[in-house]
């Protein structure tokens, strides 16, 4: 298995090289050479499987040997190990044809520790084989920082910069990053919005001199590895679902503000799972709607929601879908790239558009709806949803017939967005872990969105490594 950039000028890497090199070195992102094909065949053998034996079955396509079988089996139980859930991410049926798929049960709370316990163990192990210390450097819009805080923290050889946008992530959000006493952990609460910070830390890893001299890693979802491992969970839904129902295809509806989840949904169908309708979920920073609706990518007013892990305006997974969608052509992606840097938006003609409303459905979710969902199914089923799953559920409603199977991602605890949960009168208990971030003291320091400012932090940090 080889990977290649977005944009053509990286070619044919192994996996370990894609690891370490998160973001391409041409400014693109890293895609297999070719998606694996799994048969039906294959797919019935899978549907047996425990959680932790799919992973292993559908990362060893992509690792292709480059991990011994053992290795691999041994860092994916060390990775899952940390959840409260047995079955690592179970589904719940809400109501006829209609369920959740919970993504919260490890150690975070969020979505984000399915990729980044695996990828933190990875890099971990990736560090005693080459005897080099690791740099992570990351933005938030608020679940990645914890996660990959909490997949790094401890681990010799590592260290950890993670930039969130100062006041803009919930409060626990904002505990679950800073309240981590660890001299290799430093969190930089920017005085702008995500996108500021993505913009940054896009910028230094495509300084290849300076990510090299640094031995920067990315931990966001511009590493494939974070997209591998969220295919995962669309597989294990699918067999779930299909044990209680007999369905041709499945629908997924997905919150998704970066494009990585629901582009790890697109992969899976790609690899032949027998999805149907993926329908990206947005809240009012709507450009993913946008563009699968009329073709135009173009980033708007940035909007604070209830749902501020979505609260993002550039997703940067969404060129990994523009690779597909235009043929897997790096020449015209690049063209396009450059066209949005140089214009700020992206056009796509009414024949590909035609192919994207075939791959996507969309709705952008607006703040009372979400709240109004959240109440409305409480009351119904007793289940309470965080702000971005009800960003799901009210999309499900309005893209996937009653009549059609759909599952929703649960993204996130609805205890991390408690100031929404309160809006809908609705009291929850806090799961003691979460309770403890209350009472403790919190390190961080707040900087401006500036490249420069950032970089004169990221240098004190790594300099610790020399010592």
């Amino acid at each position: 298995m080889n990977f290649v950039s977005t944009r053509g000028n990286v070619s044919r890497i192994g996996f370990i090289d894609t690891v370490l090199m998160g973001l391409a070195n041409d400014g693109g992102l890293l895609v297999p050479e070719r998606i694996p094909q799994i048969p039906a065949e294959k797919l019935e053998e899978m549907s047996t499987l425990t959680y932790q034996e799919l992973a292993y079955e559908i990362f060893s396509y992509y690792v292709d040997g480059e991990i011994p079988g053992d290795e691999l089996k041994v860092l994916i139980e060390k990775s899952y190990a940390t959840f409260r859930h047995p079955e690592v991410t179970p589904v719940q049926k809400l109501k006829d044809n209609m369920y959740v798929l919970e993504l919260f049960h490890g150690p975070t709370f969020a979505f984000k520790d399915i990729a980044l316990q695996f990828l933190g163990n990875l890099y971990s192990y990736v560090s005693k084989k080459t005897g080099e210390s690791i740099h992570i450097l990351g933005a938030t819009s608020g679940d990645t920082g914890a996660s990959a805080i909490e997949g790094v923290r401890g681990k010799e050889g590592i260290r950890i910069c993670i930039l969130h946008p100062h006041g803009k992530v919930s409060k626990v959000q904002e505990l679950q990053m800073t309240t981590v006493d660890d001299e290799s952990v430093l969190n930089l609460a920017i005085t702008g919005t995500f996108d500021d910070g993505q913009r940054i830390i896009k910028e230094l890893f495509a300084d290849v001199d300076f990510k090299n001299k640094y031995h920067m890693r990315a931990i966001n979802s511009i590493n494939f590895v974070r997209i591998m491992a969220q295919t995962v969970y669309y597989f294990y839904a699918y067999f779930q679902v299909k044990k209680e129902i007999n369905a041709e295809n499945i629908n997924f509806s997905v919150p998704t503000g970066n494009f990585g989840d629901i582009f790890a949904g697109y992969l899976a169908k790609k690899m032949g799972l027998p999805v149907g309708k993926l329908i990206v979920a947005t809240n009012e920073n709507n450009i993913l709607e946008g563009f699968i609706h009329d073709g135009l990518y173009k980033p708007g007013e940035f909007r604070s929601t209830y749902s501020p892990s979505m609260d993002i305006q550039v997703a940067s997974n969404f060129e990994r879908y523009l690779y597909y969608l235009l043929g897997e052509n790096p020449k015209a992606v690049s063209v396009l790239m450059e066209k949005f840097n140089s214009e700020g938006n992206i056009v796509v003609s009414e024949e590909l558009l035609k192919q994207v409303k075939e791959d996507f459905a969309a709705y952008g979710v607006k703040g009372e709806e979400c709240l109004e969902t959240i109440s409305k199914y409480h009351a119904e089923t007793s289940y309470l949803l965080d702000p971005h799953t009800a960003c799901g559920v009210a999309a499900y409603e309005k893209c996937s017939p009653l009549s059609e199977v759909c599952v929703t991602l649960a993204t996130a605890h609805p205890a991390k967005f408690n100031e929404s949960i309160e809006r809908c009168n609705i009291q929850q208990t806090f799961p003691e872990q979460i309770n403890q971030l209350f009472n403790k003291p919190q390190y961080l320091e707040v900087v401006e969105a500036d490249k420069a400012e950032v970089v004169t932090h990221l240098e004190k940090l790594f300099s610790l490594s020399a010592k």
